[in-house]
């Protein structure tokens, strides 16, 4: 496997992308029409090849690469009731040095918080490259007013935030209600300014893998810059499969569009197999573009500790137990 990385595509804006497709932002009907007619999923052939290439055998030289591009994509998460400024400050210094007792180790992607919390992280990440990401449109079910999901984007963006995960209307697409989730993305999206969005689809919670894609496809043309599988607050949250679908919706829309999107599976991955079997499965569905943590993330907190001890096992020749490293 080859690990590239890829700067910014000169992404189209969402009106751009929806012209492309042949459609305006006003045509409801045309927006149903594309979405129902997108390509089934064969969930038999989708799982069976998620799970091929989860088998895919690594070379040691590929693996350690491996481990510090996993770490490097992780967005580092705290969304308790609990949080406090020292819970945040703790995890801000461990997105920034990992493992402080193994030089080179890469730091994660971002944090992830509460809107309440972003000025508390983006003051202790300051001038270190980690992004600070901030949870927001009534996180995590979404049931609430449209004024309310975009104050609480709003406070996030003034705040500092520079990623904003919001979370659909999943009721809505199941309904078959795309004009509502299309409208409000659009104006979370319009509220982000030239932060980047992160829509979460919930995909737990939308039954079928046509539901995914569907879904994928809504929130691309609304305007998102990653799609997100999860919460993290329900089960099932990632699976390979999935993952695997919505990998497809954004290459497809690259194929047809030009303009590149990235994605990210969130809760579940907890071990360093685990997260390179997704890394493989970017690398083959969606193309070696993609392995940057500007184009893919994970939302896994739980598997960072796992990812450096590997990457000491990996670096000394000796295993390394719980002990070593910071418990989140």
């Amino acid at each position: 496997m080859v690990v590239t990385t890829s700067s910014s595509s000169g992404p189209a804006s969402a009106t751009e992308l929806r012209a492309a497709v042949g459609l305006t932002a006003t045509d409801t009907a045309a927006l149903r029409r594309f979405l129902q007619g997108l390509p089934a999923v064969d969930p038999v052939g989708v799982e069976a090849r998620s799970a091929q290439l989860a088998t895919r055998s690594i070379k040691k030289d590929t693996k350690r690469t491996l481990i510090d591009l996993a770490i490097s994509m992780v967005d580092l998460t705290t969304l308790e009731g609990a949080d406090t400024p020292g819970k945040v400050r703790a995890l801000c210094r461990k997105a920034i040095q990992p493992d402080r007792e193994v030089e080179g180790t890469p730091s994660t992607a971002a944090v992830c918080v509460y809107p309440d919390m972003v000025a508390t992280a983006v003051e202790a990440v300051s001038g270190t490259g980690v992004k600070v990401a901030s949870v927001a449109t009534a996180f995590p079910a979404g049931r609430s007013s449209l004024a309310v999901k975009l104050a609480d984007t709003e406070m996030a963006v003034e705040a500092g935030a520079d990623e904003i995960d919001m979370v659909i209307d999943r009721g809505a697409v199941l309904a078959g209600d795309y004009a509502t989730v299309f409208d409000q993305v659009v104006a979370v999206k319009e509220a982000c300014g030239d932060r980047r969005l992160k829509v979460i689809l919930e995909t737990g919670e939308l039954a079928t893998y046509d539901h995914v894609r569907q879904a994928s496809w809504l929130a691309l043309l609304a305007g998102a810059d990653f799609i997100k599988t999860s919460t993290g607050k329900i089960s099932p949250a990632a699976t390979l499969p999935v993952t695997h679908v919505m990998l497809q919706a954004v290459r497809d829309l690259r194929d047809l569009t030009g303009a590149q999107r990235a994605v990210k599976p969130a809760g579940g991955i907890r071990t360093t197999k685990d997260a390179i079997a997704y890394l493989v499965a970017v690398h083959e569905v969606a193309g070696p573009e993609w392995l940057d943590p500007h184009w893919f993330r994970f939302g896994a907190s739980g598997v960072v500790n796992d990812l450096l001890l590997q990457r000491r096992t990996q670096t000394t020749g000796h295993y390394s137990g719980p002990r070593y490293v910071t418990v989140d």
